[in-house]
């Protein structure tokens, strides 16, 4: 194991995927070390549904029968600020250049671009696809909370040496999951993670994101310089 700077350091999305298996007792150790993630009252909010073989197969059947048939977006709740900060456009919009950069495709190539980010809905070929879920009547910090055992998840894969994203996109469809997996009527559907061994020839898995300066998000007061 290797200290959790460098592992924050080395961690990035993983789109490509080489298709081995991930044993059921892999995936079991990583979600146990991502419910050791803090949360306040100790609720713990979130569950993990984990998919592999035909199971994960049927769901990306059904939504990419979805997609063929041009459904409507179904969500429970919006991933994104509504409207979004020109800011925040402005680094969504970067990343996704540098994506699509990274795998040849144009800025024009609306074509590409959409079959690209059709691949969020196949959980880009991942072996294991996690759905994760939250109770609907959580509040808002209960967010907070799972977003740090979701952190935590990918940090315990990354230390396998496994690959892992998060598919925000499986929430547009989040009625669609719902029923498929015939979830119990108080879950929510908030998230997809993909998981599995990293393809490291694939041009899509060297692409990796800007992080801001410390400068534009931290302030500090009381220190000695």
């Amino acid at each position: 194991m290797i200290g959790v700077e460098a592992l924050l350091a080395r961690r990035r999305s993983v789109r490509a995927f080489t298709g081995a298996p991930v044993p059921r007792e892999t995936v079991a150790a990583i979600l146990r070390a991502a419910r050791q993630a803090p949360s306040g009252a100790n609720l713990q909010p979130g569950r993990f549904h984990v998919l592999t073989g035909a199971p994960l197969a049927g769901l990306v059947g059904q939504l990419q029968q979805a997609l063929a048939e041009g459904a409507p977006i179904d969500k429970d709740y919006s991933y994104f600020p509504q409207p979004m900060a020109p800011y925040l456009k402005a680094r969504q919009r970067a990343a996704g250049y540098a994506l699509y950069q990274a795998l040849g495709i144009e800025r024009r190539d609306t074509e590409g671009r959409r079959a690209q980010f059709d691949r969020n809905y196949a959980f880009f070929g991942a072996p294991v696809g996690i759905v994760v879920t939250i109770d609907r009547d959580m509040g808002a910090g209960c967010f907070m909370d799972l977003g740090m055992a979701l952190m935590a998840l990918l940090l315990a894969a990354e230390d396998r040496g496994l690959g892992a994203t998060g598919i925000g996109a499986l929430a547009n469809y989040g009625r669609l999951v719902h029923r498929h997996l015939a979830l119990p009527e108080d879950e929510l559907v908030v998230c997809g993670i993909a998981l599995g061994v990293t393809d490291a020839a694939a041009p899509v898995n060297g692409f990796r994101t800007e992080r801001a300066p410390l400068d534009d998000y931290a302030r500090f007061a009381g220190f000695e310089d």
